[in-house]
């Protein structure tokens, strides 16, 4: 077959094929469901769906705390130093250790006393041996007094009875205050605390000759703490003393104190001051006594008093710690968190409009307590707002709003049997 003979033949078959698939159109689109179809007229249109289902919530006013934060170190209120007045004594044993808790004039350590003791014993016998002295220097001082005007002594003789009676007792009180001396450095052999506290350092170590004046422990009185918090001098003029004040330590303990009072200085580079807070005392273990069949907790050595140690709760001198002062309440609009969505460094929040679209708002926060946060400007209390869902949602989305679901009923506790024998009973049975 030629070509002129093979044209005709294609273009019929291109013409059947068109011919089909318009057929084939055809009769799909009259088996399409009504709904799918659109409607017919100048005037219809496809109806939008929404894009979330969203549940709203409403501004409320209500009252915030007024808090200022602050940071700090905790140390101790005050600390003493225990040392030594002995000179050149060996140490003989040491009755507590760092940590331990003692009370107002508890022994903590002792000096040897051998040598202080062979010096008291000789102090007390040149006090014997001035004493004797002066009785006979009395007597004859009184038998010159007595034999003064018969003319047997002549008055330069009399002078000296007298003189040497004055100078014998002068000797008695010489001696009596070498005893005295003795005495105290004997006294001076048993290291005592000089208030009740804490041990947080301790340098005693047995067998150790200290030289007078050498500090033998450090010692936290009364156990107390306090915050030393750097505010600035913007802020110093509301401090005032009684302020509540939570601190939360480097360890995560919480404390509750109050302003003590505040520093009358500035420091001139900071430009920030100190206010000083008292929190309660460090933790200890105040029951001292120890299980059936085990020491007792702290036990000192024979011949010494027990102590108690303190325990690895709470807070510590050294801390870091941040707070909060408490300077009251005031009036605040505030939204759930939830309903407060960040995008790009700021806040927003989605109004839900009359045409169940919504509109996204910029907001600036304040405050946050537990799950809700003020909002400072941006939105009234009129406004109904995105709670959930905010984060899915853009602006001019179309949203559909939850209704509330009625409350499951809780299921009957009644047993089974019962409730079969209550259902068997006639109603004249029930109502009795």
């Amino acid at each position: 077959m030629n070509a002129s003979k093979r044209k005709p033949v294609v273009i019929l078959v291109i013409v059947a094929c068109a011919l089909s698939a318009g057929g084939m159109g055809l009769y799909f689109s009259t088996r399409a469901p009504a709904a799918d179809r659109p409607a017919a007229g100048p005037g219809a249109g496809v109806t939008a769906k929404p894009a979330l289902t969203v549940t709203t919530t409403q501004a409320q006013s209500s009252a915030l705390p007024i808090k200022l934060s602050a940071n700090g170190n905790i140390a101790a209120w005050q600390e003493a130093s225990v040392g030594t007045e002995s000179n050149g004594l060996r140490m003989a044993e040491v009755l507590v250790n760092v940590g331990d808790v003692v009370q107002r004039g508890q022994l903590l350590a002792r000096f040897a006393e051998d040598s202080v003791q062979a010096d008291v014993a000789q102090a007390r016998a040149g006090v014997a041996e001035t004493s004797a002295q002066a009785g006979e220097a009395t007597a004859n001082a009184d038998r010159v007094r007595t034999l003064q005007g018969t003319g047997t002594f002549s008055g330069q003789q009399i002078s000296q009875y007298l003189a040497a009676e004055q100078t014998a007792k002068a000797r008695v009180e010489s001696a009596k205050a070498a005893l005295a001396a003795q005495m105290l450095r004997l006294k001076n052999t048993q290291v005592l605390a000089p208030d009740a506290g804490i041990i947080s350092a301790r340098s005693a170590t047995v067998g150790a000759v200290v030289p007078s004046g050498t500090e033998l422990f450090r010692l936290i009185r009364q156990g107390r703490l306090e915050w030393r918090a750097e505010v600035t001098a913007a802020e110093l003029g509301r401090m005032l003393p009684g302020t509540g004040v939570t601190v939360t330590a480097a360890n995560g303990a919480q404390l509750k104190g109050r302003v003590r009072t505040v520093a009358p200085t500035v420091d001139p580079l900071t430009r920030s001051g100190l206010v000083y807070v008292d929190l309660p005392p460090m933790q200890t273990d105040r029951d001292s006594a120890a299980a059936p069949g085990r020491p007792k907790k702290g036990t000192a050595p024979a011949g010494g008093s027990a102590v108690r140690e303190a325990t690895s709760v709470g807070a510590k001198p050294g801390m870091f710690g941040r707070g909060e002062f408490e300077l009251g309440e005031s009036k605040a609009l505030t939204v759930p968190q939830q309903a407060v969505v960040v995008r790009d460094g700021f806040s927003y929040v989605f109004r839900l409009n009359a045409d169940q679209r919504v509109s996204q708002i910029k907001v600036q926060l304040g405050r946050r307590v537990g799950e809700r946060v003020e909002v400072l400007d941006g939105i009234g209390t009129d406004a109904v707002l995105i709670a959930s869902g905010a984060g899915f949602l853009n602006d001019g989305d179309l949203v559909k709003v939850a209704t509330a679901m009625a409350a499951p009923v809780a299921p009957s506790t009644t047993p089974p049997a019962a409730a079969a024998s209550a259902m068997a009973q006639p109603a004249a049975a029930v109502s009795k």
